[in-house]
């Protein structure tokens, strides 16, 4: 959770010398290499020989969306701020949540129901709130969370692919064969030569994001060895919160990076309404612990989020 609520941050700082399309490109370069060497290690890469051309359209239909979601959330970003991205991106698992109920016919609890509500409530307040501030005007703050709602959809319609996918695949296997398809996806519109110009701050902070992919999702599954689900998301309902509270403890240190975050009181609540409808959603679901050391599919289900910007 820390290590996704301060990507944005790092992800802001790397957007000063760095085009989105290649800053995408990278991170996904890098965690083929790093993936595909574990697995290769561990003598498991996989194999798509015998795999139908349903799975194959399905593999095609995830690695776009992710790459849809990747790219619109920088672009977003770079037009707002790290809280806004975090903010609205929570729309995304929610999202997820509603097409598992409509394709895969999953319930929700009461509990869950009312999550979801309080956090669109939130959303809606959160939104309202920064529109209305006057010194944001001439930002682009509108196409910006335009763009970061963009990410949030597309996530969840590969989150639902990926979930498919699962049936047939284990999710390592799902990861690399979209991390690979992705890097392909953004080679042509990439600069790989801009990346020999960076200096030793910026080109720290591109490795982070790079790095955070594998590390911080590897610590996510592993979490769900030893969690439930719903717990993980409970901790996971926190980031935004943790993005504001990173921010300011770095603009506190290096005022000079801009990367503090003032928000109105109705921002305040209106992300604090986020948060607890996030909390509600995770906790109110039903989740046997019989079902989560079985290896489920709702830990399937959840290990969907280990490409998510989230």
């Amino acid at each position: 959770m820390s290590l996704w609520a301060v990507l944005p941050i790092a992800l802001r700082g790397v957007l000063e010398v760095l085009d989105p399309y290649t800053i995408t490109w990278a991170r996904f370069l890098a965690s083929t290499f790093l993936l595909g060497g574990i697995l290769a290690a561990r003598r498991d890469l996989p194999s798509l020989r015998a795999v139908g051309s349903s799975r194959v359209l399905l593999l095609v239909v995830a690695t776009l969306f992710l790459a849809t979601n990747y790219v619109a959330f920088l672009i977003g970003l770079g037009w707002t701020s790290a809280a806004d991205a975090q903010v609205l991106i929570q729309l995304g698992p929610i999202l997820l949540s509603l097409g598992g109920i409509a394709v895969f016919r999953e319930r929700f609890t009461r509990l869950q129901w009312t999550g979801l509500a309080v956090l669109l409530a939130g959303l809606c307040v959160f939104v309202a709130a920064r529109l209305g501030d006057a010194a944001l005007a001439g930002r682009g703050l509108v196409p910006g969370m335009a763009m970061i709602l963009l990410a949030a959809v597309t996530w969840a319609v590969y989150g639902l692919a990926q979930k498919q996918l699962l049936h047939t695949f284990r999710s390592t296997h799902v990861l690399l064969c979209v991390y690979a398809g992705c890097a392909l996806v953004f080679a042509p519109f990439s600069a790989p030569a801009s990346l020999l110009s960076l200096d030793l701050p910026h080109a720290a902070l591109l490795g982070f994001c790079a790095l955070n992919t594998v590390v911080g999702y590897g610590s996510f599954a592993e979490s769900l060895a030893h969690w439930e689900a719903s717990r993980v998301g409970a901790v996971l309902a926190l980031t935004p919160i943790s993005t504001l509270a990173i921010a300011a403890g770095v603009d506190a240190l290096a005022p000079d990076w801009g990367v503090g975050q003032t928000l109105s009181w109705g921002g305040w609540i209106g992300a604090l309404l986020v948060v607890a409808g996030s909390l509600a959603a995770s906790l109110g679901a039903e989740l046997p612990r019989r079902a989560a050391s079985a290896g489920s599919a709702s830990s399937d289900a959840i290990a969907i989020a280990t490409s998510a910007e989230e």
